[in-house]
């Protein structure tokens, strides 16, 4: 049987009536956000099962907005953020759409840029203010975002994990859990850590040959 501590019982501080729908939308946004890259002039947000159906009676709307705008579940501008979105015109639509066997709170949302192609990110929240990222930008992946994570993309060939994991291990990150997929000769590297991921081994990582796409994500603080 699972444990649980007085927090997961409690929930998470945040703004709003409902963990699912206001600070776990917030850190869904919000880790999608970290995924992308800056500079997005607009965002789609794609709503599936519940999501779709009450995101304005629960503030799954705001809170969503102000996940991309970065702020905390607990920020007092959550209930804001529409007009905050506004003022920088960021402009920001909502459409439902249906997955197959997904988590009825699940979000696909879309970036866009004036000069680059669209980057998305699918995920659930799952309850107690928990969320996973469960498709990024089309490739599959698991990860919570309660842990700092390292996502890489690079070209698959031998010895790649070995030298991360080489890197995490000489500065005293220990792993707590790692997912490598693969395709059209590219891998996809999921790493979740116990320990927040040193500025040294970012610059060691980035310096690995054939490395891609590199981002680093620490947990959104409920």
């Amino acid at each position: 049987m699972k444990d649980y501590s007085i927090f997961d019982v409690i929930g998470p501080v945040m703004v709003g009536p409902s963990s699912s729908h206001t600070a776990g939308a917030v850190k869904l946004a919000k880790t999608a956000m970290e995924l992308s890259e800056k500079g997005f002039y607009k965002v789609i947000f794609y709503l599936h099962g519940s999501f779709a159906k009450t995101y304005k009676g629960h503030g799954t709307d705001k809170a969503l907005v102000a996940g991309v705008l970065g702020f905390e579940p607990s920020d007092e501008r959550v209930k804001h953020s529409l007009d905050i979105a506004k003022s920088n015109n960021l402009t920001i639509e909502f459409k439902e759409i249906e997955f197959e066997y997904a988590h009825p709170n699940t979000a696909k949302i879309e970036f866009h840029y004036l000069n680059s192609p669209s980057f998305f990110v699918i995920g659930s929240s799952i309850g107690g203010g928990n969320v996973v990222i469960t498709n990024i930008n089309g490739d599959d992946v698991e990860f919570t975002g309660q842990y700092p994570t390292i996502l890489l993309k690079y070209i698959d060939k031998k010895g790649m994990i070995s030298q991360i994991s080489t890197i995490l291990s000489n500065n005293e990150i220990n792993i707590a859990s790692m997912k490598v997929t693969r395709s059209n000769n590219l891998a996809t590297f999921v790493c979740e850590t116990d320990n927040l991921i040193t500025d040294s081994a970012k610059e060691e990582i980035l310096k690995i040959k054939d490395i891609e796409i590199a981002k680093f994500i620490n947990p959104v603080r409920s």
